[in-house]
């Protein structure tokens, strides 16, 4: 775990910690021989799905939001390549894909699958990320993550010890929706809530998969990704500079869909990570 140094930092320390969740957010949902699940064209939970199908032999389908465009781009033709079978909905159907109605017309087109939603968040995803907290290695007050969908600040939130506490940073605009969506996740993984956790709605800089020049120009010169680390990591910043945190806070910043060590697999909301609205 690297030490992030920032004279505007004062006596706010920031780690950082590399960490695949779209994999924790897999581990126990790995169980069905074949697994139907939604993204859009850019989604790294299509992709992280696809390569866990591969390597656990398991077969999956992508159900992507939008119309086919060939050729496929990197992330589509990375989940081709595992062997994922890439379906489309148009926009009008895939807003509903949550629906009874649009998975029962999922399973009678697939047969028995597993259907996962999209971002992967669900009570096993929340399981999974619950992991994280006892895994970091620096003693620490708050813990970061950037938020698409709720299951990895549910999860580490969950995970915490007593004392700490968890910041959610939204990379969607208007997601007022996600601190009722995080508290769902917990109770449908534990039966209760925790209140040791928030989401802060103030940088997503347009809204998922937008982005601004002070933006693209923080995420090259901290090496990280645009759509979700670069605002959580903007936004741990900016809050440190303007004293938000109180003096001598150990801040640990999570760096999602970045491994550090691999996660093994063990044997529902609507998500969000299209940028698509309910």
């Amino acid at each position: 775990m690297e030490e992030l140094l920032d004279p505007a930092l004062g006596q706010v320390r920031v780690f950082l910690m590399h960490d695949d969740n779209k994999l924790r957010k897999l581990k126990y949902n790995l169980g069905h021989p074949r697994l139907l699940t939604f993204g859009g064209a850019y989604s790294h939970h299509i992709r992280a799905v696809a390569r866990a199908g591969r390597r656990h032999g398991i077969e999956t389908i992508g159900v992507i939001r939008g119309e086919e465009h060939l050729p496929l781009n990197p992330t589509l033709a990375c989940a081709a390549a595992c062997g994922m079978t890439l379906t489309y909905l148009d926009r009008a159907s895939y807003r509903l894909k949550h629906t009874p109605e649009v998975r029962a017309r999922l399973r009678e087109q697939w047969g028995d699958v597993e259907i996962l939603p999209e971002g992967g968040s669900n009570a096993a995803a929340v399981r999974g990320c619950a992991e994280l907290p006892p895994e970091i290695g620096v003693d620490y007050d708050v813990v970061c993550c950037p938020v698409g969908t709720g299951g990895t600040l549910a999860g580490i939130a969950a995970g915490l010890p007593p004392g700490r506490r968890a910041l959610g940073f939204a990379v969607l605009k208007g997601a007022g929706f996600l601190t009722g969506e995080v508290a769902r996740l917990q109770r449908e993984a534990y039966g209760r809530t925790w209140d040791n956790w928030s989401v802060n709605l103030d940088y997503h800089f347009g809204g998922y998969a937008r982005s601004t020049p002070a933006l693209d120009r923080f995420a090259a010169e901290h090496a990280v990704e645009g759509i979700y680390v670069a605002k959580m990591l903007y936004g741990v910043l900016d809050l440190a500079r303007r004293g938000a945190f109180a003096p001598g806070t150990r801040v640990v910043a999570v760096v999602t869909g970045q491994p550090s060590t691999f996660v093994a697999a063990c044997g529902a909301p609507t998500g969000f990570d299209s940028g698509e609205p309910r």
